[in-house]
């Protein structure tokens, strides 16, 4: 996905240069370097303790690096107060004034800035509506649901008009259908605003549905930066491959350049082991169920209908398994127990050394 011309003007360009940050003993960020374009939305993605919101903090102004600088613009904002780097934040926690209604808290922040009434009711009105909730404006906190209430979150971010949208796992607390919902409602009033979004979030398939880039993090390190389909079809590491969608290793010989894997001879990776044994990282929808002989032999131990597709695990004659994705048409006629055969479909695959 990406920004509209209209909404990349809007936005600011964000530029992360070689933050470092530890606590105690502990290193969260290692020289962290990132550069958002103008009205481009990033994901930070990667597991607990791995250093992203340590980086969001710091853009925030919530937290100082112990080295590094962070730009925004053309303007050095490393030392600036929180409160003074015109940023919006929406928090996992929704964090609204009980007492106020939804039009109260958008108008809230707009209050602080010294903007008169007219102005605020008509900017509070103008991003209620933004996000869908101008028939909610006069309720309380207690009578709106979850997603209503981050919605307003988001809304109370938007009124200042940032120049930098900053999300913090602002849809963790949310059940998985609200949760969808709300993801792609962020990202059409993103596009729409234009504004320069960092999020933050441990949900893979919320990264990959909403982000221009999706940049993934690990013990403080940004080991790969791209759009979702380049990394989740071409993983730079084997961090990154397995952490990002279901993976299979499956041990195979690497020369010149091509690896022997399930029978197949086929080209290696950037970041690919030059030769010698290996582990080629395989996604289940790179495999295939085949009658023929030819592919590796199996006996299939489960089946998992999930709608248009199916997974089956296929355990072969030495023990290892695999996780095979086939549309759900091709696998009523497959049995627990049934014999099979497992191809591989990609032409090109990721190996790395067989330790890692």
């Amino acid at each position: 996905m990406t920004a509209t011309t209209e909404a990349a003007r809007a936005g600011l360009e964000i530029r992360l240069e070689d933050l470092r940050r530890s606590f105690g003993g502990v290193t969260a960020l290692d020289g962290m370097s990132l550069s958002l374009a103008p009205g481009e939305l990033v994901a930070l993605l990667g597991p607990s303790g791995c250093g992203k919101t340590t980086a969001l903090r710091i853009v925030a102004g919530l937290d100082e690096p112990d080295a590094g600088r962070v730009v925004v613009g053309d303007r050095d904002v490393t030392d600036v107060p929180a409160s003074k780097r015109d940023m919006g934040m929406v928090f996992q926690a929704y964090s609204l004034f009980p007492h106020m209604t939804a039009q109260q808290n958008v108008e809230f922040g707009l209050k602080l800035r010294g903007h008169d009434g007219r102005r605020r009711r008509a900017r509070a009105t103008e991003v209620l509506e933004l996000v869908g909730l101008s028939a909610h404006k006069d309720k309380y906190a207690s009578q709106m649901s979850g997603g209503q209430q981050q919605r307003v979150a988001l809304a109370r971010a938007l009124a200042i008009e940032p120049s930098v949208l900053l999300l913090d796992e602002p849809l963790s607390a949310l059940d998985a259908k609200v949760r969808a919902q709300l993801r792609d409602e962020i990202r059409r009033v993103q596009l729409e605003v234009g504004t320069t979004t960092l999020f933050v979030t441990h949900d893979q398939e919320e990264a990959l549905a909403i982000a221009d880039r999706v940049g993934v993090m690990n013990q403080g390190r940004l080991e790969q930066l791209d759009a979702p389909e380049v990394l989740y079809s071409r993983p730079a590491s084997a961090f990154v491959a397995s952490f990002v969608g279901l993976m299979n290793r499956v041990p195979c010989q690497v020369r010149d350049g091509r690896a022997e894997v399930l029978g197949r001879r086929v080209s290696t990776l950037a970041g690919s082991i030059d030769s010698g044994s290996g582990v080629a990282l395989v996604r289940p929808e790179q495999l295939t169920i085949i009658d023929q002989p030819g592919g590796s032999p199996g006996a299939v131990v489960h089946l998992s209908f999930l709608g248009s597709y199916s997974r089956i695990t296929v355990r072969r004659p030495d023990g290892t398994e695999l996780l095979v994705q086939v549309p759900a048409s091709t696998a009523p006629t497959l049995r627990v127990g049934s014999t099979v055969s497992v191809s591989l479909l990609a032409t090109d695959v990721l190996v790395s050394a067989a330790d890692v």
